[in-house]
């Protein structure tokens, strides 16, 4: 019991006094003696609690009238004989000012939390209560007044061996203000931030071996369309990608960060290929991604800046692969392999991998390797990541979780049947920065309970050695990066931890305790699979591909088309889709819709008017036009009639044109019967399918006029007559030259042949005009008018003229 104060003693001695004053009787004495004793004894208990009771708790709503950050614990590990510095900041939430504050720190009374969960139980938010212990006393710090909406930083120095650590463990350390408000005129605790202090002095557990995957993947950039130059300049959608590269951008952090660390590198070869597209000349999407009025790009130098660094980061080191343009391997597995063609795209993206990773990096990649979206896996996401060629998928605990005996997290790697591994990344850690990073005091909160996790692994079977995976978002921001890469620096210094690459988890030995059951699709998470591409979509994609096939062996050069679209097709099943269902379906509809501009760039030239066949015979031009680059073959061109019975336009026509020319083909029609036919002519493929948009244009069959055949009978009628008139010539004169001798008789036919009627007329106007009716019959008129050359240049582009005729 605390012992009396002068004071006390004053008032004890005022008390017998007052009862032994005159007049007073025994009895009333003692009772006032006793009344005073007591009076006395509430006095002394209540003066003696307020000089040693702890502040009391801020009663508020949330129970926190200061918000207390820790930014930074050092070292983030300590050791026997270190200092500990806090440093951090405290804000004054409340409407009303603080004052006589000052900040302390406590260690929870319980000692080294138990568990995993008990450190997922921490709240950072909760009041101060006293499961949080008392302050350690003799290292505080001051805090100047706060008024209201102010902040105010503070350091706070503590030798370790002040906090009275135990065992090793993990501890909780609280990091508290305590002061007074205008309102309430006492101390009481105003704020306190939670963190964890990793404590392992002894080091005698074995080591858990961790392996850290660092991902390289973004959204794709690259339209499908791209520069008419021979190299095939590419387009970007926008020029974000060169935000990411330049100094301080996302990528370049992870990188730069990345190439220090002890991490398995995990990259899509889609980010690759397009920073090497930007290391030459490339043109960017206008606004509202209009492809016709393009930008430069800026981002040559950082992208070629950033490759650089990257070969010289993961030269030597292990890289896996992911299959190009990262597809969604969930979404095929629940929508899209049942639809043609799906599964061809994943296998063709896997290939492509390597293709892609080794001439850009130097290295040769692990591409036997599947990672479904945030590790969830069910039975027909496996079959479709082996189907591809993996036989390796990365999953997370919290989707292939253990059973409730099982009080240790086990080794990651395990056998789930056919050759296949599953490599369950910890989901615990593997979240831990999804957060806001940017300010310190989450950011260090993060760093802190990383690596208490990954003590407490360790710690939960100390003699049991096992190895862990960590897979983190695949899209870091460069704070979260800048975290991820503090923590994982700590944790490969620490006595309890070892780190190994990606291959030398998946062959670690399995469990055989821990779980190789692959969940059913029904355990798929709802949040995901609201997420996914639907099977619309892979119809959508899969129809576009049969059109690129069939128009792909129309051309002399189809790796020109074959190659953007073909890797525009896996962009558009990318994984990176998530959560941008419009993003998505705008990019699939412009594979398309170029697709179609591109088709019909080779077209029938139409026809205005009517053309008009004099006869029961003729031909009929129709011209092809292609402004493509390269020649086009394979098709044929049919004419049909809307009258087959009265006009046969001719057997269909193969079709050659070479790029930016045009050729016209010439069909020989043939007339039953005179009247006004429609005539249809239509480009088809190899295998029957149309092509491009038919034509129709008016052909006018004539027979032959009565006129015509009066001329013709005229001019037969004119012969027979001079034939006949010849005839009785000769004869006269054969019988004169008998009666007057025997002239030369070639001189006589000369002069028959000049003038056969005897009279000085040679006929040559019945001549001529029988000359011209045979003319008008068996003549070939002049081609028709816009009727085109069989092989011209591209300025060849005007449609047919009016009133033409057919040539017959």
């Amino acid at each position: 019991m605390p012992g009396r104060t002068s004071d006390d003693d004053e008032d004890g001695q005022r008390v017998g006094e007052a009862a032994q004053h005159p007049g007073g009787t025994p009895a009333r004495s003692r009772l006032r003696r006793a009344t005073a004793l007591l009076v006395g004894a509430t006095l002394f208990s209540g003066l003696v609690q307020a000089r040693t009771a702890p502040p009391a708790y801020a009663d508020t709503p949330d129970g926190r009238v200061v918000d207390v950050s820790v930014n930074s614990l050092s070292p983030t590990v300590p050791a026997k004989g270190d200092a500990l510095t806090v440093t951090g900041t405290v804000t004054n939430k409340s409407k009303h000012a603080v004052s006589g504050a000052h900040v302390g720190v406590e260690i929870a009374p319980q000692g080294p939390l138990s568990s995993r969960s008990a450190i997922g139980d921490v709240s950072t938010g909760a009041p101060h209560s006293p499961t949080d212990g008392e302050e350690v006393p003799g290292h505080t710090v001051p805090v100047d007044d706060l008024p209201a909406g102010i902040t105010r930083s503070f350091t706070l120095e503590i030798p370790v061996e002040d906090l009275d650590l135990g065992p090793d463990g993990v501890y909780q350390l609280g990091v508290s203000l305590t002061g007074q408000t205008r309102n309430r005129g006492y101390d009481e605790y105003l704020g306190i931030e939670r963190t964890f202090l990793p404590w392992y002095p002894d080091g005698d557990a074995k080591p858990t071996r961790y392996t850290f995957l660092w991902p390289l993947v973004d959204r794709p950039h690259l339209a499908v369309r791209s520069e008419g130059d021979d190299q095939q300049s590419p387009i970007f959608l926008n020029d974000d990608l060169a935000k990411d590269l330049a100094p301080g951008g996302r990528l370049q952090q992870m990188v730069a960060l990345g190439r220090d660390l002890p991490v398995t590198w995990v990259v899509d070869p889609d980010l690759l290929a397009t920073v090497d597209a930007m290391t030459r000349r490339y043109q960017v999407a206008g606004p509202g991604g209009d492809l016709d009025h393009t930008t430069s790009g800026t981002g040559t130098e950082d992208a070629k800046r950033w490759l650089n660094s990257l070969k010289e980061a993961v030269a030597g080191e292990e890289v896996v692969a992911l299959p190009f343009a990262d597809p969604d391997i969930a979404s095929i597995a629940h929508h899209g392999k049942d639809v043609p063609g799906t599964l061809n795209h994943l296998k063709t993206a896997t290939e492509l991998a390597t293709a892609t990773v080794e001439p850009i990096l130097g290295v040769t990649p692990d591409t036997d390797v599947s990672w479904p979206v945030e590790g969830a896996v069910d039975s027909s996401i496996v079959d479709v990541a082996t189907s591809a060629g993996a036989d390796k998928v990365i999953a997370r605990s919290d989707s292939l979780g253990e059973s409730d005996d099982l009080h240790y997290t086990p080794t990651s790697a395990r056998p789930i049947g056919g050759g296949t591994t599953a490599v369950v990344a910890d989901a615990g850690l593997s979240k831990a920065f999804q957060g806001d990073m940017t300010k310190a005091g989450p950011s260090a909160l993060a760093v802190q309970k990383y690596l208490a996790q990954t003590l407490m692994i360790t710690m939960q079977a100390p003699d049991r050695q096992r190895s862990v995976v960590v897979a983190p978002q695949r899209m870091a921001k460069a704070s979260q990066a800048q975290a991820m890469a503090q923590a994982i620096t700590e944790v490969a210094r620490s006595g309890w931890a070892e780190t190994v690459d990606f291959s030398a988890a998946a062959r670690a030995t399995p469990d055989p305790r821990a779980n190789r059951k692959v969940p059913g699709a029904g355990s798929y998470p709802k949040r995901l699979r609201k997420q996914e591409l639907s099977t619309s979509s892979f119809r959508e994609i899969q129809g576009t591909q049969g059109k690129l096939d069939d128009f792909m062996a129309l051309l002399s050069k189809p790796d020109r088309v074959r190659t953007p679209f073909g890797n525009a097709l896996m962009r558009s099943m990318s994984t990176e889709w998530r959560g941008s269902p419009r993003r998505s379906a705008a990019y699939r509809m412009a594979i398309s819709d170029y697709l179609s501009d591109l088709m019909s760039l080779v077209y029938l030239l139409p026809k205005t008017g009517t053309l008009t066949l004099s006869g029961r015979s003729g031909t009929i031009p129709v011209t092809v036009k292609n402004e493509l680059g390269q020649t086009v073959q394979g098709l044929e061109l049919r004419l049909t009639s809307s009258q087959g019975n009265s006009l046969n336009p001719g057997d269909a026509q193969p079709v050659t044109v070479e790029g930016g020319h045009t050729r016209s083909l010439k069909f020989e029609g043939t007339a039953a019967r005179n009247g006004l036919n429609t005539v249809t002519a239509q480009l088809y493929t190899a295998d029957g399918a149309k092509f491009g948009y038919p034509i129709t244009f008016q052909v006018d069959v004539t027979s032959i006029t009565s006129t015509v055949m009066l001329v013709i009978a005229a001019g037969l009628l004119l012969l027979v007559l001079a034939g006949v008139r010849m005839y009785h010539q000769r004869k006269r004169r054969a019988a004169a030259d008998g009666e007057d001798g025997d002239p030369d008789p070639s001189e006589d036919d000369a002069e028959d042949d000049a003038d056969p009627s005897g009279d000085g007329d040679t006929g040559e106007d019945e001549d001529d005009a029988a000359e011209g009716t045979m003319g008008d019959r068996d003549g070939v008129l002049d081609e028709q008018p816009g009727d085109l050359a069989p092989d011209t240049s591209p300025e060849s582009t005007d449609p047919s003229g009016t009133g033409e005729k057919v040539d017959r």
